[in-house]
């Protein structure tokens, strides 16, 4: 599908500049936030009991507030609306007194004349899960970003494997810049989302990666930039229509998918757009910086197939008998 028509390469290398720029600065944006505000750890994470309840009109916030205040149980728990105002979500800290109790028929006798409501979900996590639970999601963030170092070094070259882990280092920390910046809490949806936006974000460089590496044996040319232009206008019909069909799916989740899959959604938002920005503006550009040379890669490429050559005219030669 022809979505774009162009007579010549559209000049990305030319404002690659500006884009760093801008990519930088929301890189510091998101450390400074990341600094001062932290990230909002959910239960998953940090451990702790959640209640959901529904009534079968608006929830009495204050009066479950002041119900709530006479159970020691319930100190510094948190009311918040979940979804609609008849769903409230009562979060809470775990302590071993909890762990033995039903939270539900506890919450429900503590509520008891707030009006009519049912018990919708209760989450319980430990700290010392929450903690492992935090450490084995860390652990699979670094090993996929090692994995796909150590792919992209073995399929390309490793200055594409720097530069595909550098726009994948800007993703995330872009996306986790915007989680902290809106209070989102972190959970396992939340580090699915990152681990998602991962194979989202590398699938897009490598497929502008196959196409540059495809100019650079085609072209005659030794300068990387206009074959980097040329590889990147004739990916951006397909990019564009990717991103923007993945985008108005995760949209839709994200507006009508309910609470639940809030969060996995939003950081998705952000992940696709920064995602196919980073592919065409970070990614690219890395190339240049490190100082790929189209010249010493052809005389690689030509050294490679004279090795090829040389070791099928040994095994003809074998396979005929002559020595």
């Amino acid at each position: 599908m022809e979505f774009f028509k162009y007579k010549h390469p559209l000049n990305f290398m030319g404002n690659s500049k500006i884009a760093m720029f801008i990519s930088i600065t929301l890189i510091l944006a998101s450390y400074i936030i990341l600094a001062t505000k932290g990230l909002n750890y959910g239960i998953d994470f940090a451990g702790g009991t959640i209640v959901q309840v529904k009534y079968d009109k608006p929830a009495p916030i204050d009066a479950m507030r002041k119900k709530l205040a006479t159970k020691e149980i319930f100190a510094n728990a948190s009311i918040t609306e979940f979804g609609s105002p008849n769903e409230v979500i009562i979060r809470m800290k775990t302590s071993s007194a909890s762990v033995t109790k039903d939270i539900g028929d506890v919450t429900r006798n503590a509520l008891a004349g707030t009006g009519n409501f049912e018990i919708r979900r209760v989450d319980i996590v430990g700290p010392k899960v929450g903690s492992e639970l935090k450490e084995k999601g860390l652990m699979a963030l670094l090993l996929s970003i090692a994995s796909i170092l150590i792919y992209v070094a073995f399929r390309f070259e490793w200055r594409f494997a720097v530069a595909s882990i550098a726009a994948l280092i800007h993703d995330v920390s872009i996306a986790m810049g915007a989680v902290a910046l809106f209070s989102i809490d972190v959970n396992l949806d939340v580090l699915a989302a990152i681990l998602t936006l991962l194979g989202y974000s590398l699938n897009d460089t490598i497929i502008v990666f196959d196409r540059i590496r495809e100019g650079i044996v085609k072209s005659k040319q030794t300068d990387l930039a206009p074959i980097i232009n040329e590889s990147i206008t004739r990916t951006l019909a397909r990019t564009t229509l990717t991103s923007l069909t993945t985008f108005f799916v995760v949209f839709t989740l994200f507006m009508f998918g309910g609470e639940i899959i809030h969060a996995f959604a939003f950081t998705l938002l952000v992940g696709i757009i920064v995602g196919t920005y980073s592919s065409i503006f970070v990614a690219s550009p890395i190339l240049m910086y490190f100082g790929f040379d189209v010249k010493n890669y052809h005389e690689k490429l030509a050294q490679k197939a004279k090795r090829e050559a040389e070791k099928d005219r040994m095994r003809a030669q074998f396979e005929s008998g002559v020595v």
